[in-house]
């Protein structure tokens, strides 16, 4: 078997694709002073204000720090969310000749308000979007696709991180999915809402309570999961199904009937689940196209995921924090 530094090395230099809805993640902190005279509400004195990469910016950004060659497709705004926004992809050396700016539209941006005092604990009061809701123009999906049709002959994998922003069109997804199939690319999709419009895709990442409103199976136990689980397997006709189950862990459903729940890594140290659906998927492509058996990616993907729940807000996980989890589990010598 060999170490853990061999197999994570594999993960070095892979060529990914990530098509999807570029996001802003703002965090606005502030201090509480007092509550306002003109309403019943705290004041909050602002301290400090930090952007990161959201949506699929957060699957580019975790697939970067863990030694995957990105290359990131999909819009912004021109504005200054979009700038940050491709700034701080640039700092992770990421590829983003691929991203478009749509000047009729803003930057996707999701603001969350964090209070907190000298005898509290700092927590989220409120969260603003940002965000059209209109289809893209054409114009700016024809953008997407000549960028695409450039990129693609280069790619090992894929991922669409579909947050529901209409990024990725019907034309768009039947390209890249397309793409996949005929040249036998490892791809994941992660879509929140539209799961059931990816068939023919090679892999698919949902939670459980995803998984229940795309096949309408409510998902209450082992039973009523494998049933789901099952079920959309069948529907789009794809290679797996990878359900994220909170602290129960993951579910991995396969082309030809076998099923495989892995636990949790640790359940006593969740702190925030914010991205780590993201850092999953990063980490179980990556795992793909090292040619690891889906199964063993799954597993890796699980222990990324632990690391990313014990990180405040959206964050990323890198290669040696990985390697260091890997190791203390002793992952090599479990047979996976």
């Amino acid at each position: 078997m060999q170490n853990i530094e061999e197999l994570a090395n594999k993960f070095h230099g892979k060529r990914i694709l990530v098509i999807g809805d570029l996001i802003a993640d703002v965090y606005l902190n502030g201090r509480i002073a007092r509550i306002s005279r003109e309403a019943p509400v705290l004041v909050l004195e602002e301290i400090g204000k930090t952007v990161v990469a959201g949506g699929a910016a957060n699957v580019v950004a975790n697939l970067a720090e863990m030694g995957g060659d990105v290359y990131a497709v999909g819009m912004v705004g021109d504005d200054f969310y979009g700038e940050e926004l491709k700034n701080i992809l640039k700092r992770h050396k990421i590829h983003i000749e691929g991203i478009v700016t749509d000047k009729t539209r803003p930057t996707i941006s999701k603001t969350r308000v964090i209070a907190g005092g000298r005898a509290t604990v700092d927590q989220q009061v409120v969260r603003i979007d940002r965000e059209d809701k209109d289809p893209l123009s054409k114009k700016v999906e024809a953008a997407l696709i000549a960028k695409l049709d450039k990129i693609l002959p280069n790619i090992d994998g894929i991922v669409l991180s579909d947050y529901g922003s209409s990024t990725i069109t019907k034309s768009i997804k039947t390209l890249v999915i397309n793409h996949a199939g005929k040249n036998k690319i490892p791809n994941i999709v992660d879509s929140r809402y539209n799961i059931g419009d990816y068939e023919g895709v090679g892999f698919v990442k949902q939670n459980d309570e995803e998984l229940a409103a795309a096949v309408e199976i409510p998902v209450t136990n082992m039973t009523s999961l494998i049933s789901a689980g099952s079920e959309l397997l069948k529907k789009l006709n794809a290679n797996g199904i990878l359900i994220t189950r909170g602290e129960a862990g993951m579910s991995l459903f396969e082309r030809g009937g076998a099923v495989h729940h892995i636990p949790v890594s640790n359940v006593s140290e969740v702190y925030d689940v914010s991205g780590a659906g993201d850092t999953c998927v990063a980490t179980f492509i990556l795992g793909l196209t090292a040619n690891f058996p889906p199964v063993m990616a799954a597993r890796i993907a699980n222990y990324a995921s632990g690391i990313a729940v014990r990180k405040l807000g959206t964050s990323t996980v890198n290669i040696k924090e990985l390697i260091s989890v890997l190791d203390k589990v002793q992952f090599v010598n479990k047979g996976y």
